[in-house]
């Protein structure tokens, strides 16, 4: 195997993962970034979730928001629900691991808050539990998604959206991911601070 090229595939393989999906997603970032920026407006809060790089993601988001992203701005309210071990590791041992977004959600999310949901395949039990109980505090769901949406796609209802990335490759669907995450960032700021 050549190594320099294996390389050079990867990113190539990215950047046209990436173009592809800026053909479809405009539209929905911008209705998302709107979406958030609304929320904090209207004093809600994000709480964010995903399992392992998707939790990464999530957490990500959060920390931009909570800290800040390229200018200096006020703290934001974003809440991963995937950094605390305990609450995470109780909920798994005392009921099952498929609730420990969704009990947190039905604790913390009130009415106007936003769930962003991070699932490159759509079919973790937790997100679609979570989206559950987003649905159930009045809250809208901005689901991160990948592949063909999986089973988390005919869950939304008509106040959420998705972001699906048209890629097959969980790799690549993730580099998206984190793309489309410096894109919402960047948007609320500028909606929020300017320029």
């Amino acid at each position: 195997m050549n190594i320099q090229q294996r390389i050079q595939e990867n990113f190539s393989a990215s950047i046209q993962a990436k173009e592809e999906a800026s053909n479809s997603l405009g539209e929905p970032i911008q209705q998302a970034a709107q979406k958030i920026t609304d929320c904090f407006l209207n004093g809600g809060k994000v709480l964010t979730c995903g399992n392992g790089g998707s939790a990464g993601d999530a957490q990500h988001f959060s920390s931009e928001m909570l800290n800040r992203f390229e200018i200096e701005r006020p703290s934001l309210p974003a809440l991963a629900l995937s950094t605390d071990t305990s609450t995470i590791t109780s909920i798994a041992n005392d009921y099952h691991y498929d609730e420990i977004f969704s009990k947190q959600i039905r604790a913390l999310g009130q009415s106007g808050d936003v769930l962003l949901a991070y699932t490159t395949s759509g079919n973790s039990a937790n997100v679609l539990q979570a989206t559950e109980a987003a649905h159930e505090r009045d809250m809208s769901v901005i689901a991160v998604t990948g592949k063909e949406g999986g089973a988390l796609a005919p869950l939304l209802i008509e106040n959420d959206i998705e972001l699906r990335v048209p890629n097959q490759s969980t790799a690549r669907i993730q580099e998206v991911h984190l793309l489309i995450t410096h894109c919402l960032c960047d948007l609320i700021d500028r909606q929020l601070f300017g320029e």
